[in-house]
This record gives structure tokens, sequence and C-alpha cells, in this order.
């Protein structure tokens, strides 16, 4: 039998192979480094615009905040305003029952007492004053009792005074309604 030599075909055909396997590698390689790269701009671009959103959102966070100061200033200067006028609206109610009272405290003064003193503080009246007797003195806590605009007065002192009683009365004041008031 004849026989070939087969050693430089395979020979040719390995070194194919191998140049093959190379550049196969080569290749693969260059995919995945390729893909690597388009992997880490992909993720970069999404980091940037995670951070644009981001700074967008801290920007509008910033802008909230200084609009609910605002609001917090407005609502703090609403609130001052209303109570200055309920003040207004308190004192403009309170006039006519100030002047009613001071009436009142003449309407219920009986004969032989005077007053020396008159004060008001708050609901209530502070009186100070001279009578001719503890009648005298009684007669006008009794007309103080049975007078819409005050309460139950409280004498807290009668002092004999050359020959005249001093008393210290308090008397909390009243609202009337509008029915007992025209009374």
């Amino acid at each position: 039998m004849t026989s070939i030599n087969l050693l430089p075909w395979r020979e040719k055909r390995n070194e194919r192979l191998h140049k093959r396997l190379v550049t196969r590698l080569v290749l693969s390689a260059g995919i995945a480094v390729a893909i690597v790269i388009a992997s880490m701009a992909y993720l970069d671009s999404m980091l940037g615009r995670q951070e644009a959103r981001n700074n967008f959102l801290n920007q509008e966070i910033t802008r909230l905040d200084a609009q609910l100061k605002e609001i917090q200033a407005l609502k703090a200067k609403r609130e001052r305003l209303l109570e200055r006028l309920n003040a207004i609206q308190e004192l403009q109610g309170n006039r006519p029952l100030i002047v009613r009272t001071f009436d009142e405290l003449v309407d219920v003064l009986p004969e032989g007492v005077h007053y020396t003193s008159v004060t008001r503080s708050g609901e209530s009246v502070a009186m100070v004053g001279l009578a001719a007797a503890n009648e005298d003195v009684s007669a006008l806590m009794r007309t103080l009792n049975d007078s819409v605009w005050f309460g139950e007065p409280s004498l807290s002192q009668v002092t004999a005074q050359t020959g005249l009683r001093r008393f210290n009365l308090s008397v909390p004041l009243e609202r009337p309604q509008v029915e007992e008031a025209s009374q």
C-alpha cells in the first residue's frame, strides 16, 4: 500500500481552525467589550437622567417650601387681623354696654348713697362709696341684684366714717337679652 502523508493537510487544517478560534475569540472579546462599554454608557445616561430628576424635584421642593412658609406667614397675619377685628368688634359692641352700665349705676342708686369711685375691670365693676346708713347699702345691693345689667353684688367692707358708712362693693356685669334690656 502506498503511504500518503496527511500531516501537511492536518497542519493546515489545525492552523485554519486555530486562526478561526483566535478570530472568534478576538471577535467575542470585542463584542464583550462593546457590550460592556454600551452598558456603562446606558447606565451613565440613566444615572444622569435620574440626577436631573432629583435636581428638579429638589428645586420644586425648595419652591414649595418657600410657598409653604409664605402661606404660614399669611395665615399668621390673617390670625392677627382676625384678632384685631374681633377686638374692634368687641369694643364697638361694648361701647353701648359701657354707657348703659354707667346709666344703670345711676338708676339703681338709692337716696342717701353716692359713689366715690367706680372702676371696671373685665366683666365686673368695683364701687367705693358713702352711705348714710347700712340700710342704704342694702337697698343699693337689692337694686343692683334686681337689675338685668348686673349680677349678684358682693360687699367686701363697710366701715363707719364721720357719721357715714364707707362701703366697698363689686358686682359682675351681665349682658341681658334684647327683650330684657329694653325694659
